[in-house]
């Protein structure tokens, strides 16, 4: 029987890899994994060395701070990996852990075959890391056909599979009017998928809400939750006094509930293609402390946050970041779109020939089983 060990480092990367593992899985059942994972990988029966949340951190001095808990999860993980002896070493995203996992994995047993999926974003910064994962990456797996580029001139094996956000799943439909008794607009807002981000983005978000309900009533607003944190979420909700909300964490719901949105909005992150995918206008926003703006600043070299933003080196999508990511900016930036339709107009038909243009054959999922099936022996 064929094995493989996943490694991710937050729970967009356990649901990732969760899609990937369920179609390999329709490929070949005969397969024996372990993980470091959350609650989609061990909703497939796949049992996690540790929680998750452990390793869970958010900007430069967040990791820095808890660098002796890193690593000390790094070594678990490599010692679990090596007893564990598998065929295949999947990371997913992350890579300040999943990689040095790889590394340290690869010196010690060169047979296990190391596969990341979730390129770094080399195209922002710290390109120099292509080289480096060259001795102790077998393949990668690319999320845009733009960056095989980077790789290719290293001759670094890779495949293009495209973004997960961008596959159109209609399975599972639930029927919202069962779920949301309102007759108002919904607006859809992404906090974000980990507990340190959403400590500061949230407060602002629901500060947000209680402008909207002063000066442009007729919304209901719907909080789009992880599984890890939509506890903590609700908490904070229920000491808000706000009433014309509500929180969702069901993969099935939160698509379906996107669908139906009039507006989103989003956290700086790829969740922001999905708000595309589904032709649904937004705003991105984001916020970090001080110190790690600084030493963001001069490491990267691109102009926007938003991946969209990126492709087109232009402003198609509005970004909030910093100074302007709170409540009032957000308003004026929310209000004003919503009271000049045609720019929300504009804004869905740039980004629908941005999406067109990175879309793979099948789905993302699909296409990363058959890149893991071929390093496996049926």
């Amino acid at each position: 029987m064929s094995k493989i060990f996943i490694v991710t480092g937050e729970p967009s990367g356990d649901k990732l890899a969760s899609s990937v593992i369920s179609k390999l899985n329709e490929i070949n059942p005969n397969i024996e994994y372990l993980a470091v994972g959350g609650f989609h990988l061990q909703s497939l029966g796949i049992k996690s060395i540790f929680d998750l949340k452990e390793i869970t951190y958010l900007g430069f001095t967040s990791v820095l701070f808890n660098l002796f808990k890193i690593q000390k999860k790094i070594n678990t993980t490599v010692k679990e990996v090596i007893k564990f002896n598998p065929d295949i070493l999947l990371t997913v995203d992350s890579p300040d852990f999943t990689l040095r996992v790889s590394e340290r994995v690869k010196m010690i047993n060169k047979n296990i075959k190391t596969i990341h999926y979730v390129a770094p974003h080399v195209w922002v910064w710290r390109k120099n890391r292509v080289k480096k994962m060259k001795k102790f990456i077998d393949h990668i797996l690319l999320l845009f056909d733009f960056e095989k580029k980077y790789f290719d001139d290293e001759n670094i094996e890779n495949t293009f599979v495209g973004h997960p956000l961008l596959d159109n799943n209609n399975k599972g439909k639930v029927y919202l009017n069962d779920l949301f008794t309102i007759d108002k607009k919904i607006i859809s807002l992404f906090p974000g998928s980990r507990y340190s981000e959403i400590k500061v983005l949230l407060p602002i978000l629901l500060n947000f809400i209680k402008l909207m309900n002063i000066k442009l009533q007729g919304y209901f607003f719907v909080l789009h939750a992880t599984h890890e944190n939509k506890n903590f979420i609700i908490d904070q909700v229920k000491n808000s006094n706000i009433d014309n909300i509500d929180i969702i964490s069901d993969e099935n719901l939160k698509a379906q509930t996107l669908l139906k949105s009039f507006f989103a909005v989003s956290k700086s992150g790829t969740v922001s293609l999905q708000i595309c995918n589904a032709n649904i206008p937004s705003i991105i926003i984001y916020k970090l402390n001080f110190i790690n703006f600084f030493i963001f600043k001069l490491l990267v070299n691109i102009k926007f946050a938003n991946i969209i933003n990126i492709i087109n080196n232009r402003e198609v999508i509005p970004e909030l970041l910093q100074n302007e990511c709170n409540a009032n900016e957000i308003f004026k930036s929310v209000s004003y779109m919503l009271k000049n339709p045609e720019l929300m107009n504009e804004q869905l038909i740039n980004c629908k020939k941005t999406l067109d243009n990175i879309r793979s054959k099948t789905s993302s999922a699909e296409e990363s089983a058959l890149a893991l099936s071929k390093y496996l022996t049926f």
